[in-house]
């Protein structure tokens, strides 16, 4: 395997796609904010002073996904043709899953990664008035398609 980041004189460099075919590409990320049963409660019922906070988190993680490229050094500055954020309330954690999709010459797992990251900060700035024991964990690519590369499923 080698890394594509770094030019012939070991220097950063972003890679150069435009010789690569223009394919449908999907990417679904997951990640997870761990906090008290209090907190998820306040969450369910709306009682988060701040206001309501998966609303605020899934638009959140939606600007995360537009931004990417200007975040993360090497990533391409792309066009999203879709983006979507789907919470799963536990009795002490918020799984949070984001699916995004381009078609283009480079991949959205960045921005599908960034999308779940953010919304999980958000979920945590709206929220540490009621409890700063939360934690953001297990963020980490489920699924993409399309590119030379083919498909990736995680296993488990």
């Amino acid at each position: 395997m080698e890394f594509t980041h770094f030019n012939e004189k070991g220097r950063a460099h972003m890679v150069n796609v435009s010789e690569k075919d223009e394919t449908k590409r999907v990417a679904i990320a997951r990640g997870s904010i761990k906090m008290k049963k209090e907190t998820i409660d306040l969450i369910k019922d709306g009682l988060v002073k701040k206001g309501d906070v998966l609303s605020v988190a899934q638009i959140g993680g939606i600007m995360g996904v537009k931004k990417t490229s200007d975040l993360i050094p090497m990533c391409h500055n792309i066009f999203i043709t879709g983006s979507d954020i789907n919470f799963n309330i536990g009795e002490e954690e918020i799984e949070i899953e984001a699916t995004v999709s381009t078609v283009g010459k480079t991949g959205v797992e960045m921005e599908a990664l960034t999308a779940v990251t953010t919304a999980a900060l958000t979920i945590y700035d709206m929220c540490k008035a009621v409890d700063k024991d939360m934690v953001i964990e297990n963020v980490r690519l489920i699924k993409k398609t399309g590119g030379k590369s083919g498909e990736y499923i995680r296993e488990n």
